[in-house]
């Protein structure tokens, strides 16, 4: 079964009233994901949607927390020293943010085939990884 890295924008705009078309792709994304994929996320994924969940979309913290624990489906990458290393060298031969960098060596550490993101081209390929954008 083939493996999809989720990036912070899909988890946000599944929780945004804001945009409800974005909303509703993505809760059906995120609710069919494990039909087809083994999707996984990292610790910075994790950080990223507790802070833009509760700061952008002003969720209560203790919502936002048992969200979260839905995550305990997914793989969950820690991000270790070499996958910052990893990250930099990316960010480098890539020019990519660090932290868009960070995203593409922890899908690449977990061996997955897909990174579902809005940040990055559709269809690029960075390290072994295809860059798609679910939302287009």
């Amino acid at each position: 079964m083939s493996k999809v890295f989720i990036d912070t924008d899909i988890l946000v705009y599944s929780m945004d009233r804001h945009n409800i078309d974005k909303q509703g792709r993505c809760r059906s994304l995120l609710r069919n994901v494990t039909a087809d994929m083994r999707p996984v996320i990292s610790t910075q994924v994790m950080q990223e949607f507790y802070v833009a969940a509760t700061k952008k979309l002003d969720a209560d913290p203790l919502t936002v927390k048992d969200i979260m624990n839905s995550f305990n489906r997914f793989e969950v990458v820690g991000v270790t020293p070499d996958i910052i290393n990893s990250a930099i060298d990316c960010s480098i031969l890539n020019r990519l943010s660090f932290w868009d960098a960070l995203i593409v060596a922890a899908a690449e550490s977990a061996h997955c085939e897909f990174l579902w993101t809005e940040d990055l081209n559709n269809g690029q390929m960075i390290r072994g990884v295809k860059i798609e954008n679910p939302l287009q």
